[in-house]
């Protein structure tokens, strides 16, 4: 497989006609080695405009989002260098890698050990030395840390925690894929300088489930 050729379709016939334009995440995907994120055994699939299978001893299906997906979500979030983010699920830890390269600090929380020692390692490999991934539940956020100028949840949710939106600055945002499947969105929340969230759909897509955050409970009759 020719890698860089690869990689430059994929940035051309997957991330550009999804409406990602913005310069500096396109040289990012260009230059963050995507395939050095993947178990060795997906390698080729590294590229692939689709969910890419993670190594866990859990049984639980874990899955590194689509590329075109973390494009949009980091193109979304607008990070500047002085910020701090908060990630919830790291995976492979790519999109942390990304997000570590436009941000001061970024703090990942992966509750499946197994990936939390994977993504740390490609972390480290990669040179990535301002971001680090915590194993545990991240459904909660970080109080302890709060606040942060950017959240990400690196999966869907049936809604977002009131908990996670309390922990960012005023100006702060938070990216998530909300809803039930079939249907599914990605949406940003922004809290302003009096405290209040405001919310905006940015596209519709489905995502894995992120582990530990409620579901809403559904009635049988």
């Amino acid at each position: 497989m020719d890698i860089e050729l690869a990689r430059f379709n994929m940035i051309e016939q997957q991330i550009r006609p999804w409406d990602v334009l913005d310069t500096d995440v396109l040289a990012l995907l260009a230059s963050v080695k995507r395939e050095d994120f993947v178990p060795a055994e997906s390698r080729a699939m590294a590229f692939v405009d689709t969910e890419v299978p993670l190594p866990s001893r859990t049984g639980a299906t874990q899955l590194m989002l689509a590329p075109r997906v973390e494009a949009r979500l980091l193109q979304e979030l607008k990070l500047r260098r002085h910020e701090r983010v908060l990630e919830i699920g790291a995976g492979s830890g790519f999109m942390a890698a990304l997000m570590g390269h436009q941000a001061q600090q970024v703090l990942s929380f992966e509750i499946d050990p197994d990936l939390a020692l994977f993504a740390q390692a490609n972390l480290s490999r990669a040179g990535l030395h301002n971001v680090t991934v915590r194993q545990g539940d991240g459904a909660k956020g970080c109080p302890d840390e709060s606040p942060f100028d950017a959240i990400v949840l690196s999966g869907s949710v049936a809604q977002v925690p009131q908990a996670l939106l309390d922990q960012l600055k005023p100006g702060g945002r938070l990216v998530a894929i909300v809803g039930q499947l079939p249907v599914m969105v990605a949406t940003l929340y922004t809290k302003g300088a009096d405290g209040s969230v405001g919310s905006a759909e940015l596209f519709d897509t489905v995502a894995p489930r992120l582990s530990g955050f409620d579901e809403p409970s559904r009635f049988q009759f």
